[in-house]
């Protein structure tokens, strides 16, 4: 056996020679991800976003795919179907959650502010006693 300096390395399975390991120029994954690939959520929210014609009492509208998706849920709903029902009751909870928010200081009234900094005051410096919040 010789002794080269490049013989001494290892060489063999996912191991391969070091002059070839990593070239200048060439990507590790040449068959990844194509550019311009779009993932689910951008597939869904162009094909919710489309435009169709329905008919409803005889008058032909365009509306969105999402809208005349919700429109068929109240619909079946509304004519007795309990997926439906539950269906809906679940996106219009979940819909009422995105759309509250909370009171502006502006809203509330000086007897309240007065009470809201005091209990914000209170949930910052807990008071001495046990670690279990006891007082006893």
């Amino acid at each position: 056996m010789p002794d080269n300096d490049d013989d001494s390395r290892d060489v063999g399975y996912a191991k391969p020679p070091a002059h070839t390991r990593f070239r200048k120029g060439v990507s590790g994954n040449p068959r990844g991800r194509p550019k311009g690939a779009r993932n689910l959520a951008t597939v869904l929210e162009r094909t919710l976003k489309e435009r169709v014609v329905i008919n409803e009492n005889g008058i032909r509208k365009t509306v969105t795919k999402a809208e005349a998706a919700i429109k068929q849920l109240v619909n079946k709903a509304a004519s007795g179907d309990l997926l439906a029902m539950r269906l809906l009751t679940a996106l219009a909870g979940s819909a009422e959650v995105g759309t509250t928010a909370a009171p502006n200081k502006s809203d509330l009234s000086d007897a309240d502010q007065k009470v809201m900094a005091r209990f914000l005051e209170r949930l910052e410096k807990p008071e001495k006693g046990d670690d279990n919040g006891n007082d006893d």
